[in-house]
């Protein structure tokens, strides 16, 4: 069987005027997971990426320690199926009709870095009523249009990919839940309560022999837990 391995972005900027940037500690994760993998010995046939700079800076910046460490790395293939849904719109669109019931909620939006317990609690509502589909909107993308948009691609991977081959896939929280909920048939719902548990840089891996795909593993980040430095564990 091959295997694909699902690994999160480094932390990105969160509160920043940009967000698709990695921050200091999120280049750090994505250097640590080279070279566990590198200890490890894993040697990848393939090397695929979303085309978010977040995504892609993780990617050259794991391969780079697996080459360094004298192991041959794929060339980087770039695929924006494998994008993280745009929370952005979703709270643009969906925050107005919350804010009836959550008055409070247009501060926390615009004040996240400062208030992040309450912007995650706020932010998990407007998914829930996004998941729903009860709120779509003309221009917003829906969570149906984006697990299509993730299934496209992986069907892409898939017929692409040769048997037992190991393959890296660099993406966001948002796809994996997709994913997962793909492959195991997880209600979206129960997808997402999952996808608040997945670490930046983390790995969950999936088998495959042609197209049968099975979960092997979810949300593994030994790598950051060996250093014992609780500050590279993160969420966003």
């Amino acid at each position: 069987m091959g295997s694909i391995y699902l690994i999160r972005h480094g932390q990105a900027s969160f509160g920043a005027d940009d967000y698709d940037v990695l921050s200091p500690i999120g280049i750090r994760q994505a250097e640590v997971l080279g070279a566990h993998l590198a200890e490890l010995g894993l040697r990848l046939d393939r090397s695929v990426s979303g085309d978010l700079r977040r995504q892609q800076h993780t990617a050259n910046a794991a391969m780079s320690r697996l080459s360094e460490a004298g192991i041959a790395v794929p060339p980087l293939e770039i695929d924006a199926a494998f994008n993280e849904f745009d929370a952005d719109a979703v709270i643009r669109a969906l925050l107005p009709d919350l804010l009836p019931e959550q008055p409070e909620a247009l501060q926390v939006m615009r004040n996240a870095a400062q208030n992040r317990a309450e912007f995650q609690r706020l932010f998990a509502l407007l998914i829930g009523r996004w998941l729903s589909g009860d709120y779509d909107q003309p221009g917003l993308q829906s969570w149906q249009g984006f697990v299509e948009q993730v299934q496209a691609g992986f069907a892409r991977l898939l017929e692409k990919a040769e048997r037992g081959q190991h393959i890296a896939l660099f993406t966001s929280g948002g796809t994996i839940t997709a994913l997962l909920h793909l492959v195991t048939g997880v209600a979206p719902d129960k997808a997402f309560e999952l996808n608040w548990q997945i670490v930046n840089t983390s790995l969950s891996c999936l088998k495959f022999r042609g197209s049968q795909v099975s979960l092997a593993s979810f949300n593994s980040h030994v790598h950051l837990q060996l250093l014992k430095a609780p500050e590279l564990i993160t969420f966003r």
